[in-house]
């Protein structure tokens, strides 16, 4: 085994010593030696990347799919295990730099410190993509689990990259410039203000990416509108500053992570997770059709079969009504009666609960707005429990086809401004000349 002299540094100047006491020339002796260890480097770097390509990397691959695990799949998929490697085989180049070229100096020269520094960034720069590689695989692992599938891990994720980075920067520097980190960390400080001005999008982006990924406020597949960036549609990527919305006309909206939490916008995953999607709308009726139903229209009501129950029950209620007051003027003023609005209100609970996509568990209502100047608004106000858009939006077609459909049937109107096509068919009089 090869021990160093007293006098010998590294195994360089063990050589050169070794030829100077066969009776070489001083120059020629560590010339010859340098060449050996620069040599010897070289060669051992080029050995170690061939072992770890054709050996190691294959070895651990077929490791990781002799498992019945799943997790290490996802590791080796963003090269974790091969950049373990890297960094096993940096860290041997510094142990043989160190060996070789170790405080190696010849007439004021240092002849071996770029290797070392070179072997050291090349350590912190293999643990840089490690980390990075280790923190990709665990996100990607953790969208496989379902309680993680609601959090937005990525913005965490970012912002670990980002802290690990900025340290490996700093390193880098304090070897390249053979200073102490601390220093590059005092001087942060002074330019701290520099910093905040150049980079202020950066860090709102970084702070707010931060908040909405604690607070949960979206996530990756939600649905959300911010009509303030003309954004409607799913989100499809959350990183430490943007966040990416496909729309529905497949145009993407790049929308800066600080606008989510300066502006409103609407998330949607709510509604997705309910049992039902809302359906409000209403038909605007003309007042001027509106009237008390007479026994003609009662009569053309009781073919409706949707209708029988509710007839059945509000015709004896009347009836029990009206005999009670023991009015002696019968005017029809002063009695209870039927209105078209009312039983046309009634058809429309009852045909809405006879459809198979509109919940009964959730909130229903049909109901009576304050009138306008455009009529008389009936409010259709219920949930489909089939939430898809072109299904939902289908089940609200039919509905107000159907409802605008029979309106004739109870004597009422839908009110509509008049056309140009109206007015020409108007019958003017003819003005004196």
């Amino acid at each position: 085994m090869i021990t160093l002299q007293d006098n010998a540094n590294n195994l360089t100047e063990l050589w050169a010593n070794t030829f100077i006491s066969y009776g070489w020339s001083e120059t020629l002796a560590w010339l010859t030696s340098f060449s050996i260890s620069l040599s010897l480097f070289v060669f051992t770097v080029l050995l170690g990347i061939f072992i770890r390509k054709q050996y190691l990397e294959k070895i651990s691959a077929r490791i990781v799919e002799r498992t019945a695990v799943t997790w290490d799949d996802k590791l080796r998929e963003h090269g974790v295990f091969r950049r373990t490697l890297k960094l096993a085989v940096a860290v041997f180049f510094v142990f043989l730099s160190r060996t070789l070229f170790e405080n190696l100096e010849y007439r004021g020269i240092e002849l071996g410190a770029f290797l070392i520094s070179a072997s050291y960034i090349y350590v912190v720069l293999s643990g840089l993509f490690l980390i990075d590689a280790t923190l990709n695989g665990m996100y990607s692992f953790s969208q496989q689990l379902p309680y993680a599938r609601n959090v937005g891990y990525k913005g965490f994720v970012q912002a670990i990259k980002l802290v690990f980075y900025l340290a490996g920067i700093i390193i880098i520097l304090s070897i390249v410039l053979d200073r102490s980190p601390v220093y590059f960390l005092s001087g942060l400080g002074a330019i701290t203000a520099v910093l905040l001005l150049v980079f202020r999008d950066v860090i709102l982006g970084f702070v707010a990416g931060i908040q909405i990924t604690a607070n949960n406020m979206l996530k990756e597949g939600d649905w959300i509108e911010m009509p303030s960036h003309q954004a409607d549609g799913d989100v499809i990527d959350i990183s430490l500053t943007t966040i990416k919305v496909q729309n529905w006309d497949k145009t993407i909206t790049t929308i800066p992570a600080y606008d989510l939490i300066a502006n409103p916008f609407k998330n949607w995953e709510g509604m997705s997770k309910s049992g039902g999607r809302r359906i409000k709308r209403a038909l605007m009726i003309d007042m001027q059709t509106i009237r008390f139903a007479d026994q003609e229209l009662i009569k053309e009501f009781r073919k409706i079969a949707l209708l029988e129950d509710y007839l059945e029950k509000k015709i004896r209620d009347i009836e029990e009504h009206n005999s009670s007051l023991k009015v002696q003027n019968q005017e029809l003023i002063n009695q209870r009666r039927l209105t078209n609005i009312g039983t046309f209100r009634a058809y429309c609970e009852a045909y809405l609960h006879s459809l198979p996509h509109i919940s009964d568990e959730m909130t229903f209502l049909v109901r009576q707005l304050a009138s306008g100047p455009n009529g008389l608004p009936i409010e259709i106000y219920v949930f489909s429990t089939d939430k898809r858009w072109v299904q939902y939006e289908a089940i609200q077609s039919d509905i107000f086809d159907h409802l605008l459909a029979v309106l004739p049937s109870f004597g009422l109107k839908v009110f509509q401004a008049p056309s140009g096509n109206d007015l020409s068919q108007l019958n003017f009089p003819e003005t004196l000349s």
